[in-house]
């Protein structure tokens, strides 16, 4: 007589492995649909004000969609100089510090992964961890940028942030992971440290490198701190003091040298320069999307 065996059971698979069921995928769908609205809803909020007209604004009449089609608050704000010239300083200032911060960043980080060849690159290594742990406070830095003679200079808006210690880190473990054997044949070739760094490094980190730079790109532009302490001159205010002195503090525009007649309400004129300030940085961010995450992850986790 046959013996009908049983079947080994299947070992049970983690949760996270188990495909979802119908209501989860439609439960996760409806959070992250409400969420996208929360997060949406006042961009959309103050896009449609800025351009409103007066009597619509006032009235509150506008919630996602202008009341009354209005172009008065943006004729407004740059009937004078001082957005244009804002966002101007604000352009340079990003692009200038951006472009440094990467070279500094990369340069710096390709010199501590060669802790070999390059002595006390070890201590340098535990100098920048330190400075992610402590700060000197900002009296401290003050005093700094004024001895260095940087006060009211655009510098001042630079050079204290050129080099983050979390944007040096993730580069340069990423740099960690990049195969050896690539550096020591280029060596066997000729190849200086520079040329290692520029043929072959660069090329390899192009992901890690956009992402550190869109990094830098986002931190310069939103900066205000340090123009509202180092800047005395409002002539070279970016445009993010502009928005904080108006915006935030209520200064009227008028009083920073805004010319010409004003036809639109304060409220539609403050959500002009809300979207006049924040509108360039995020046209930047989907050229860069493709390399955010694999930028960061390999950077941050592996090493």
């Amino acid at each position: 007589m046959a013996v009908v065996g049983t079947a080994p059971a299947r070992p049970a698979r983690p949760a996270w492995q188990e495909p979802p069921r119908r209501i989860t995928s439609i439960v996760k769908g409806l959070v992250i649909a409400a969420i996208t609205l929360v997060m949406l809803y006042p961009f959309v909020y103050v896009i449609a004000i800025s351009f409103s007209a007066a009597d619509a604004a006032r009235s509150g009449d506008t919630l996602l969609i202008p009341a009354e089609f209005s172009l008065a608050a943006y004729r407004t704000i740059f009937a004078g100089d001082v957005v244009t010239r804002a966002l101007l300083v604000s352009a340079g200032v990003t692009l200038v510090g951006t472009l440094l911060s990467v070279v500094m960043t990369v340069t710096l980080a390709y010199g501590l992964t060669r802790t070999r060849e390059v002595p006390g690159s070890k201590f340098v290594l535990y100098l920048v961890l330190f400075t992610m742990l402590f700060g000197a406070g900002i009296i401290p830095n003050y005093l700094l940028v004024k001895e260095l003679g940087l006060l009211d200079t655009y510098a001042s808006l630079i050079l204290p942030g050129a080099v983050s210690a979390f944007n040096l880190v993730v580069v340069r473990n990423f740099f960690m992971n990049l195969p050896q054997e690539l550096f020591d044949s280029a060596r066997i070739d000729g190849a200086s440290e520079f040329q290692i760094l520029w043929r072959i490094v660069v090329p390899l980190s192009k992901a890690v490198i956009a992402v550190i730079a869109l990094f830098y790109g986002v931190a310069y532009w939103n900066d205000f701190f340090n123009a509202m302490i180092y800047l005395n001159d409002s002539e070279k205010w970016p445009i993010q003091l502009v928005l904080q002195q108006y915006v935030l503090q209520g200064s009227p525009l008028d009083q920073m040298a805004v010319s010409g007649q004003v036809e639109a309400a304060p409220k539609t004129i403050q959500m002009a320069v809300v979207v006049v300030a924040t509108v360039p940085i995020l046209l930047v961010y989907p050229f860069l999307q493709r390399f955010f995450t694999k930028g960061v992850l390999t950077g941050a986790i592996k090493g």
